[in-house]
């Protein structure tokens, strides 16, 4: 059994002993310290938070729970139901509330869980304040008597109000997407993106949707996470209906995927280059993705003649920035797009609707829109950790040895050398150091992660001291 805490929330397998996986005990200790926090926040006398799940089978389970707690704590709760990470990060500022609660595993298999916690922004919680929850999930809480209750009420309005907003955007064109007459294909994962990414689809005048994997049982019919050595079916199945493209979302519809209408991918990277081009068409203004996303954003973003930053990795990290540098599009290399004309979080709805509405208007197919763009290629490697390893050592020295390049330390360690780049950075929930690689063909992006594989062992092999 695992169980992971940080500063985003908690997550972990379902089951097992307190402490040791994702149970009913720390359901309610963790709730109780996200309600200790939202009552030291707040100035309000009564306090609302809004809570929705993705499709996996513990979710009811971990629901009733987790609302139960914080009912129990004073706090009315509004049940969004089986809803999308995003639709209830926008509830939660319309509504108001002083938080909400995504209860989604995200990419993980069928048998974790785990809580999302936001802000009164409808945001995720930043570094501090998880510090400050997981703080206070410690210590000892006295809940309401029974005068004082929260109340609990149900509204499964918000995907439909989502959709609503994103029709809203000036550049979301539905009537260019009608015309088009696009055949798709949607791979649901058997979760929320079963029902919004198919109503998203006829909202926008799309008749013609193939569904696989729509029906949102939570019984997973392969791995959730959404690369390419999982999607073979979608592939097959976009070149055997001769659709134009394909769709695929992660289980709490915050991440897009685009499969061409060859059957190729379309890169997971290049889902926020696409919509950032056509954004950029439209809209003057900066960019933003973390350190570990392809540099082609940038070099779109300066081909209009703006600034594109990088930042530290995780949306809350993005987000930042991009507030900071008035960016009118950011996200991740992971298919996750930020577009704040919406909310500031990872939307793969509003991802679909800008680039379908691009994908229209271009006259392109899927792999001739992807054509537009440089070709970089991301290579993924890990080195475990070992017996008197001090990962932020290695990176020290990994700073100090390559001094000549250009250097951003703000998370790791990330090298630009000539066109490449190599991120070098701890893990916060595995004891590992992730290497990622970018160069212009794949070989080459494996070459430079093997190089800094090699880098380390020499360090380690050496006769400096590695005790912590």
């Amino acid at each position: 059994m695992t169980l992971i805490k940080s500063i985003a929330g908690i997550r972990g397998t379902i089951g097992g002993y307190p402490g040791e996986g994702l149970n009913p005990a720390d359901i309610v200790k963790f709730a109780t310290g996200y309600a200790a926090w939202l009552s030291k926040e707040s100035d309000k006398e009564k306090l609302l938070v809004l809570m929705g799940r993705d499709a996996r089978i513990s979710g009811q389970m971990v629901s009733r729970i987790l609302s139960g707690t914080l009912l129990a704590t004073g706090i009315d709760v509004v049940d969004l139901g089986v809803i999308s990470t995003p639709a209830v990060e926008i509830a939660v500022r319309e509504e108001k509330a002083a938080g909400g609660v995504i209860i989604t595993a995200s990419h993980n298999p069928m048998n974790w869980n785990a809580f999302k916690l936001l802000n009164s922004r409808g945001e995720l919680v930043d570094e501090t304040e998880g510090k400050e929850i997981l703080s206070l999930a410690e210590k000892d809480y006295s809940y309401s008597d029974a005068t004082h209750l929260g109340g609990l009420k149900s509204d499964d309005s918000y995907t439909k109000k989502h959709i609503a907003k994103i029709l809203e955007l000036p550049l979301v064109d539905r009537k260019a997407i009608s015309s088009a007459n696009f055949r798709i294909v949607v791979d649901g994962i058997n979760s929320v993106g079963g029902i919004a990414v198919p109503l998203l689809l006829e909202t926008l005048g799309v008749r013609q949707i193939v569904k696989l994997n729509c029906d949102p049982d939570g019984l997973f019919s392969r791995d959730p996470e959404p690369l390419p050595e999982n999607l073979e079916v979608i592939t097959e199945t976009v070149k055997k209906e001769v659709a134009h493209l394909g769709l695929v979302v992660d289980p709490d519809v915050d991440r897009l995927v685009i499969v061409n209408e060859d059957g190729s991918m379309f890169g997971e990277e290049y889902t926020i280059v696409a919509v950032a081009d056509y954004i950029l068409q439209n809209t003057p203004g900066n960019t933003v993705t973390n350190l570990s996303s392809s540099q082609a954003l940038r070099e779109i973003t300066e081909r209009y003649g703006f600034k594109h930053y990088f930042s530290a990795v995780g949306e809350v990290n993005v987000v930042k920035v991009m507030r900071e540098k008035n960016a009118v599009i950011g996200g991740e290399g992971n298919g996750g797009v930020i577009y704040p004309d919406l909310h500031y979080g990872r939307d793969a709805l509003v991802g679909i609707a800008l680039f379908l509405t691009y994908l229209a208007k271009s006259g392109m197919s899927c792999s001739g829109l992807r054509g537009k763009f440089p070709d970089y290629y991301i290579s993924k490697k890990k080195i475990e950790s070992r017996p008197g390893m001090d990962p932020d050592h290695v990176l020290k020295k990994l700073k100090e040895r390559f001094r000549e390049y250009t250097l951003n330390d703000i998370d790791g360690l990330k090298i630009e050398i000539e066109n490449d780049w190599v991120h070098l950075r701890k893990s916060n929930t595995e004891p590992i150091i992730r290497i990622y690689a970018e160069s212009n063909t794949p070989e080459a992006a494996d070459l430079l992660t093997k190089k800094f594989i090699r880098e380390i062992e020499s360090l380690l092999s050496s006769s400096w001291n590695y005790q912590v």
